[in-house]
């Protein structure tokens, strides 16, 4: 059997850095969504905690940030107060997660109510059930799971 790290180099098509493990599995038993380690193998920091692996969903949510979702969802967050809440407890949740880094969800700076990266946001949405604005973010990307597996 191919090992999870094998599985997440086939789909992000490279090695991928900081991997701690896999946190999220698809339907059909492949990595999702993963983990990584505060630190690279570097030493230099890694500000994504929950990295979103599965090439299906990494597209569905590319194509939100090319339409300007980023700026759209950072505009909705900011407008509803129940969505600034919700990006404000997962930036918390993520800084009690990694306090040694001190940074939100997707590398945010502390306090910061903006939103950097679609991706992150879903990743964390995935690992972190709860995440309202997160789960919003993937509602609009479409169905949560492709229909074909995209690890096989």
């Amino acid at each position: 059997m191919e090992s999870d790290r094998a599985v997440v180099e086939r789909q992000l098509g490279r090695p991928p850095r900081a991997f701690r493990r896999v946190v999220v599995r698809c339907p059909f038993g492949h990595p999702a969504v993963t983990e990584q380690h505060a630190f690279d193998e570097s030493g230099k920091p890694f500000p994504t905690t929950f990295w979103l692996t599965c090439s299906e969903l990494v597209a569905a949510v590319s194509r939100l940030e090319a339409a300007g979702g980023v700026e759209r969802w950072s505009r909705a967050a900011a407008e509803d107060p129940r969505l600034a809440a919700s990006l404000e407890r997962a930036h918390a949740e993520q800084r009690e997660l990694r306090p040694e880094l001190d940074l939100g969800v997707g590398g945010a700076s502390a306090g910061a109510g903006s939103i950097k990266c679609l991706h992150a946001h879903v990743a964390f949405a995935l690992a972190r059930p709860g995440y309202e604005l997160g789960e919003r973010i993937l509602a609009e990307a479409g169905p949560a799971w492709p229909s074909v597996c995209c690890a096989a």
